[in-house]
C-alpha cells in the first residue's frame, strides 16, 4: 500500500498540492517569490525573488519534516538566463552548501506572473 501525504500553505487553490509524498519521494510543485499572506516579494530583483523562492522551497521541505539535505533533484526556470543564472547559480550554491543535489537551469520567456523572474520544483526523499 502506498504511503502518501501532501503539503499545501492554503493560499489559493490551483488544484495542485504544494508538495505530494509517496512512498519516501517528494515531488514539489514549483515555487515563487510570495510571502505568507500570499503577497508578491521582489519585483524587479532577481536576488530577491529567488532568497524568497528558496525560503518557499524550504517551507514546503519543512511540512515533510525535512531539509534542503533532502533534495535529490531541482530545476530553476529563469525568465532571463542570460542576466540573472550567475546571481541565481551563487545563491543556489550558498543555499545547499556542501549537498550537491542533480539539477537543471531552465530558460524561459514567461512564468505565471508578468513579474515573476524565477520558479523552482524540486524532487526529495525522506529517507
Amino acid at each position: 500500500m502506498a504511503n502518501i501525504k501532501t503539503y499545501n500553505h492554503d493560499l489559493w487553490d490551483h488544484g495542485i498540492s504544494q508538495g505530494y509524498s509517496v512512498n519516501g519521494t517528494i515531488y514539489i510543485s514549483g515555487q515563487f517569490s510570495h510571502d505568507t499572506e500570499g503577497a508578491f516579494v521582489g519585483e524587479g530583483d532577481i536576488e530577491a525573488q529567488a532568497r524568497q523562492t528558496l525560503e518557499n522551497l524550504d517551507r514546503v521541505l519543512a511540512g515533510f519534516g525535512v531539509t534542503k539535505s533532502n533534495l535529490a533533484y531541482v530545476e530553476l526556470y529563469l525568465t532571463n538566463p542570460q542576466e540573472h543564472s550567475e546571481p541565481v547559480i551563487q545563491m543556489f550554491k550558498e543555499y545547499v552548501g556542501q549537498h550537491r543535489p542533480a539539477g537543471s537551469l531552465i530558460g524561459v520567456t514567461y512564468l505565471a506572473f508578468p513579474e515573476q523572474l524565477i520558479e523552482v520544483s524540486a524532487v526529495a526523499h525522506t529517507d
